[in-house]
C-alpha cells in the first residue's frame, strides 16, 4: 500500500446553513469539514466505515485541538491537507490543514488523537494484525515530511 504524503484528497465548499451570525462559517463546521477529510483517509488506509462494518471495530478521538486562522464565507472551496504524525498499536494521531482554494490561504488547523476501539466491548484494543501493518506503513510514510509547528500546543493566556 502506498499513500500520499501528504495526504489531499479532500475538498469541501461552505454551505449556507454552515454560516453563523456573524456572518462567517461557524466552527463547528470546520471540524465536519475536516470530519470528512479524516474519512477520506481512513478509507484509504482500510480503517473506514467498511472496516467497522466488517469488523465491528473502529476510532474514537480522544483529544482535538482547532486553530481557526481566517474567516470562511458561504460558497468558499477549501481542500485539506493531512500528515500522520504517528501510530503505535492502539493510537494514530493525525494533523489537518484547511486551506482556500481560491487562494491557497490556510484557513484553519487540526490536531487529533484516535483509539482504536472493539465496538462490542467498547474498548482500547490494539490494531488488528493487517490493519496495523497498513497504519504503521502510512505513518512511515508521512515520518518524511516536515514537523507540522503548530502542533503539540495547549491552550494558555501568555502575559
Amino acid at each position: 500500500m502506498t499513500i500520499p504524503a501528504p495526504f489531499e484528497r479532500y475538498e469541501g465548499e461552505v454551505l449556507p446553513e454552515w454560516i453563523d451570525a456573524n456572518g462567517h462559517m461557524n466552527l463547528a463546521y470546520y471540524v465536519v469539514l475536516f470530519d470528512y477529510a479524516t474519512d477520506a483517509l481512513f478509507d484509504a488506509i482500510g480503517i473506514g466505515r467498511r472496516y467497522k462494518d466488517t469488523t465491528n471495530h473502529g476510532t474514537f478521538v480522544v483529544e482535538t485541538h482547532n486553530l481557526y486562522e481566517r474567516e470562511l464565507l458561504v460558497g468558499e472551496r477549501v481542500w485539506v491537507s493531512t500528515q500522520i504524525l504517528g501510530a503505535d498499536s492502539k493510537r494514530l494521531h493525525l494533523a489537518h490543514e484547511m486551506f482556500c482554494l481560491a487562494d491557497g490561504k490556510r484557513a484553519a488547523t487540526q490536531e487529533l488523537l484516535y483509539l482504536h476501539i472493539d465496538l462490542s466491548a467498547r474498548r482500547v484494543v490494539s490494531w488488528l494484525p493487517d490493519v496495523h501493518d497498513r497504519v504503521v506503513a502510512a505513518a512511515a510514510a508521512h515520518s518524511r515530511l516536515p514537523s507540522a509547528d503548530w502542533t503539540g500546543r495547549r491552550i494558555a493566556m501568555t502575559q
